[in-house]
């Protein structure tokens, strides 16, 4: 029952701000013009602030633990792999090829990180997770602009792929924020608490964005694709590199840590990315809502064999 309530309370409020969302949009607060301008400013301002904040405030240089972060690394680029080569033979629209690669292979693990790892285990074992946050996350970014941009046309443009990489603005927040932790130039208190204080939008408005879009009259349009990015996405990609993990010898906060990398939910700001770059929006913001709804089941699942197995 605590395992439920766990993943029963990390999800829950995320479903609170898309209902928030979707209400304004029936009461007409947004129209399709509003909700784009918000959806540019998010994916160009808040996002990258909060990415930044959080690889910044990562302490990565004092918990950081070479085995894990390899580990976690590797089974990102890994799973990228595997999705990229196998997603063209499920599905033919390029624009919805991206976004499935996309709704894959990236967790929403910035918001589930540290959440998860404090029900888990208390504040005392945040840094583990914060680590990983900070060298996965970019990763996710770089891999998501490539896909994105390979699917977007016919044929491959390597110039346009290297461009979307280095204006990516959650890849530049990435860059910025290592420089600082590598460096160790630390901001003005009153920089730093301000730049925290805005991160804090990021998340809310992204979800209330994403439930404004959602329209349920559209899913049957798209239930072969979604049903092969949830299930890969909470099944497949955890199934696979988590019993790796295990059988390496990741336990307690380590494999908690790698449990919320592998097995959350699609993450939210692939919605946000996907409609910037002209992939398949629509589809994107379908596989983070249903994925997110149905992680309460699974995430539940994952605890209570995990922690019955002596694992976490």
């Amino acid at each position: 029952m605590n395992s439920f309530y766990l993943a029963f309370s990390v999800v829950c409020p995320l479903f609170l701000m898309m209902a928030l969302g979707y209400l304004l949009r029936k009461l007409d607060f947004f129209n399709e013009r509003l909700l784009n301008e918000l959806n540019s400013l998010c994916f160009k301002v808040f996002l990258p602030i909060l990415l930044f904040i959080n690889v910044y405030q990562s302490d990565a240089v004092d918990v950081f633990q070479p085995q894990l972060v390899i580990f976690a690394v590797v089974s990102v680029v890994a799973s990228y792999l595997l999705v990229f080569v196998s997603v063209p033979f499920l599905e033919k629209e390029n624009n919805k090829r991206g976004v499935l690669i996309q709704g894959i292979f990236r967790s929403n693990f910035i918001l589930f990180g540290i959440t998860m790892t404090i029900s888990l285990y208390g504040h005392d074992y945040v840094g583990t997770t914060a680590v990983l946050i900070a060298f996965v996350i970019p990763i996710f970014n770089i891999l998501s602009v490539i896909a994105l941009e390979v699917f977007s046309a016919g044929q491959v443009n390597h110039k346009k792929i290297w461009i979307g990489i280095v204006t990516n603005p959650l890849i530049l927040a990435s860059v910025i924020a290592f420089f600082f932790v590598l460096t160790g130039i630390r901001l003005p208190v009153i920089i730093e608490t301000t730049t925290a204080d805005i991160a804090k939008v990021a998340t809310p408005l992204a979800f209330i964005i994403l439930g404004g879009s959602f329209k349920f009259s559209r899913i049957m349009n798209n239930i072969k694709p979604i049903l092969i990015g949830v299930s890969g996405r909470l099944i497949v990609i955890p199934v696979v590199f988590l019993s790796i993990a295990i059988s390496l010898g990741f336990r307690n906060e380590a494999l908690g840590a790698l449990l919320a990398l592998l097995a959350s939910p699609t993450a939210v700001s692939s919605f946000v990315m996907a409609q910037q770059m002209e992939g398949d929006g629509e589809l994107a913001g379908q596989l983070v809502v249903i994925s997110s709804f149905a992680s309460i089941v699974t995430i539940f699942i994952w605890i209570a064999v995990l922690k019955q197995g002596n694992f976490l």
